[in-house]
């Protein structure tokens, strides 16, 4: 096993790792008691833009998952950090839900059709024409082009549903601009949220399910990188790709 005891604070992704369809993980509510009874920092993130840190706190807790939603950072709260310290009190053109349009309200964006200083786009549900057509005039015009998170696919419990980063692809062929992506694999994602919790690269673990998406950005962003089995990776998949996390993990269970 490799050596954890500098580790301080930990960064942890959601789904795949304390959360699956609906129900915790095994091991997953014992973790957050001992971070919470260690006091250890630490802050669960997520890629999906679509909810508040409350609504995705209360659907956890539905499911019998206690964290509070101060310990909860996702790509839309990164996206709208990142827009702050680029362009404060700016504007934009947001294609969303509750979680993208409430992260840039507490940031002081006006949101507006009008020459926009960025187009916003985070998951949908609702997608229209209408809001598409918009989104390409403005990115044509000028307005910086901006994505919360590249997954091109989510779960549902039907089955896999297109995702921001397969409407992003939609924009990108029609205006021929590619966004800025934010969420996970970009490390940016990572460096906020341990600034959110005063953490340091050198004693913070990142604990992901996805090679491509949690561990790549955690060693990129020079943490402590463990891999859990319970995602979708499995030892094949691990070998496939030129980078190893620290550790692989059955599941959290083992960090308890």
């Amino acid at each position: 096993m490799t050596n954890r005891s500098h580790i301080v604070s930990w960064l942890t992704d959601m789904d795949g790792v304390l959360w699956h369809e609906g129900k915790p993980i095994p091991g997953a509510q014992d973790l957050i008691e001992k971070w919470l009874k260690n006091e250890t920092p630490f802050l669960v993130l997520t890629n999906n833009s679509s909810y508040t840190p409350r609504d995705l706190a209360a659907r956890l807790q539905d499911g019998g998952l206690n964290v509070g939603e101060d310990r909860i950072y996702t790509s839309a709260m990164a996206t709208a950090d990142f827009l702050d310290s680029q362009k404060p009190k700016g504007t934009a053109f947001v294609i969303g839900e509750a979680g993208i349009l409430t992260a840039m309200h507490e940031i002081g964006y006006v949101m507006t059709e009008v020459n926009p200083d960025f187009v916003v786009l985070g998951e949908t549900r609702n997608l229209s024409f209408e809001a598409l057509t918009k989104a390409v005039r403005l990115i044509g015009k000028g307005s910086r082009f901006i994505v919360t998170n590249p997954d091109v696919t989510g779960p549902s419990l039907e089955g896999p549903i297109p995702a921001a980063g397969s409407v992003a692809a939609l924009i990108t062929k029609a205006t021929g601009r590619s966004p800025y992506v934010v969420g996970k694999p970009n490390p940016m994602m990572f460096r906020s949220a341990m600034r959110k919790i005063k953490a340091h690269s050198e004693t913070t673990a990142m604990i992901g399910d996805r090679m491509d998406t949690d561990v790549v950005a955690g060693i990129e962003a020079g943490l402590h990188t463990i891999l859990v089995r319970t995602g979708i990776s499995n030892d094949a998949e691990v070998l496939k790709y030129p980078f190893r996390p620290t550790e692989v993990l059955n599941s959290v269970a083992d960090l308890v």
